[in-house]
């Protein structure tokens, strides 16, 4: 395939908003992704949940979201590449080559790996007939609100998710019991208030032990994790909130310097590895904070430090869009 000025792996938000400033900048772009969409977790994990931490928007659907990076990221025509893995990198003169698992060889003159957290999977509970009653009454995300519609629903964590979900399907299911190992949570304050003051049934200091029903849910078998006392609570469904495993994959084996399964960046979001970047969730510096708003700026800065490399002449700082003809793309350098 043809040489692009700048391939991104990972088509999340923050992936996107580099191909939009990539063709912002002149820089043809393309992205690697092993999902079947775009989108990242937006759409994969909680398309029906609201971001309420995203920059212009006080609360927006993830869907909804997602799609306007989409619209955004594809406008200058940048190439895709689904349901693929980029499994290796070779250095092939002043670039790259990506080898996909798929057996595609797609040539690049600079690297931006926006991968998110990795390929994840969901933590489940650990527990017997869990994956027996997969999709028939026990969940790991929620991509159609409408399923749980006059539902009897347990949901299981401590964390923002659980909170979040807590809240977002209180208009919705019939009834909701949170179910929490302990009375400590990780979500945010305000989020852990909302709930208190709330119709969610709190069932704090306990963790679901068994599953009953005969082919869809019908109920749980509770454990109080602290005196082993059981008490069994009827449900239609459990949606489960307790993280993901998560993966850098073959990404670790290009000789990348990880730290905690992330990426280590310096200042300009650069790897130890010449023109390769990494923005969003997999890079880490001191100070980082993982936020769709932080990486969007992220993105913006590694592709105009790899247009600088790709173009010793051009300008870091392009100017603002509002100053721009957004139907002609950045020239190749300015002379100002």
């Amino acid at each position: 395939m043809n040489q692009v000025d700048v391939t991104i792996i990972g088509g999340g938000p923050c992936g996107l908003f580099a191909a939009f400033y990539a063709g912002l900048r002149g820089m043809s772009a393309r992205i690697i992704d092993s999902l079947p969409e775009l989108g990242g977790q937006l759409t994969a994990l909680y398309p029906e949940k609201y971001v309420y931490d995203v920059a212009g928007f006080p609360k927006v659907l993830a869907k909804d979201l997602a799609k306007g990076f989409i619209e955004q990221g594809l406008q200058f025509g940048a190439e895709l590449v689904l349901e693929d893995t980029a499994s290796e990198l070779v250095r092939v003169g002043e670039g790259y080559e990506i080898r996909t698992l798929a057996g595609k060889m797609l040539p690049t003159k600079t690297l931006v790996i926006s991968a998110g957290a990795g390929a994840f999977q969901p933590t489940k509970i650990g527990i017997p007939r869990e994956d027996e009653f997969h999709e028939s009454g026990v969940y790991y995300g929620v991509r159609d609100k409408s399923r749980f519609k006059g539902k009897r629903l347990a949901i299981v964590g401590g964390g923002d998710s659980a909170f979040d979900w807590c809240m977002n399907l209180e208009d919705i299911a019939g009834s909701i019991s949170l179910i929490h190992r302990r009375d400590v949570f990780r979500a945010h304050e305000e989020s852990v208030s909302k709930v208190k003051n709330s119709s969610v049934n709190m069932k704090l200091w306990y963790a679901v032990k068994e599953l009953h029903g005969n082919g869809v849910l019908s109920g749980v078998t509770l454990e109080h994790t602290q005196t082993k006392e059981t008490e069994r609570l009827d449900c239609d469904a459990v949606i489960v909130n307790i993280g993901f495993k998560s993966s850098l994959g073959p990404i670790k084996t290009w000789g990348l310097e990880i730290e905690k399964n992330q990426i280590r960046v310096n200042q300009n979001y650069e790897t130890n590895l010449p023109g390769v970047f990494a923005i969003g969730d997999v890079c880490t510096f001191p100070g980082k904070l993982k936020l769709i708003a932080t990486g969007a700026g992220e993105a913006a800065t590694a592709v105009c430090f790899a247009k600088t490399m790709i173009d010793p002449a051009a300008k870091l700082f392009p100017g603002h869009s509002s100053e721009m003809d957004l139907g002609a793309p950045d020239p190749a350098h300015s002379t100002e």
